[in-house]
């Protein structure tokens, strides 16, 4: 089988709706199963995380779920234009995961939901790759052969999928926003086990 890691943070919900889509369009290609994971919420007065299993949802991430992934697709809600504090500390802790070169070659892919449509989803976007191409990672987007890129008034880019949450965090992901996360996930999963038997 051909692991795709979705590593997410989410605080609301949304990001967490839109990687269990991501990972539906994961497992729609043969021989591909997704690995869900989050990571832990940070202290704001020091660097103390929350316990190692979350009490419900999906398991906190490892560094071995990086290392042992054939793709990665990186999830965050937006901050002020960049990924959120959490997901960042503990892309910051990967230094032996950079040094061990385990992510070189790999496929990449990255998604955000926003409270506004212009709060900044491809700024949040373009700061997670940042990282990933240090690690030597080869990223991938959404091509505009996806039709609901072009017809979508909410959530959807280029550089990956995308969800308008609103002003109340109240907008549930709409059928063209799940469609461009399942096919982002299809997309990846294809590479990777494409790449895996090259």
């Amino acid at each position: 089988m051909t692991d795709i890691l979705v590593l997410y943070y989410s605080q609301s919900g949304h990001v967490r709706d839109m990687a269990e889509q991501i990972a539906r369009g994961v497992e729609s290609v043969e021989g591909c199963v997704a690995k869900l994971r989050t990571v832990p919420a940070i202290s704001t007065v020091c660097e103390a995380t929350e316990d190692v299993i979350p009490e419900q949802g999906h398991l906190y991430a490892s560094h071995d779920d990086l290392k042992n992934c054939a793709a990665l697709v990186l999830g965050s809600p937006t901050r002020f234009g960049n990924m959120a504090a959490p997901l960042k500390y503990f892309i910051d802790q990967t230094s032996d995961i950079w040094l061990s070169g385990s992510l070189i070659g790999k496929p990449a892919a990255v998604f955000t939901a926003t409270g506004s449509l212009h709060g900044g989803q491809e700024s949040t976007l373009l700061s997670m790759m940042l990282p990933l191409m240090h690690h030597g990672m080869l990223l991938m987007g959404l091509p505009y052969s996806e039709s609901a890129l072009m017809m979508t008034t909410d959530g959807g880019t280029p550089y990956g999928a995308s969800h308008l949450a609103g002003a109340n965090n109240d907008r549930p992901l709409s059928d063209n926003e799940a469609q461009l996360c399942r096919a982002l996930g299809h997309r990846i999963a294809t590479t990777a086990k494409a790449l895996s038997t090259s």
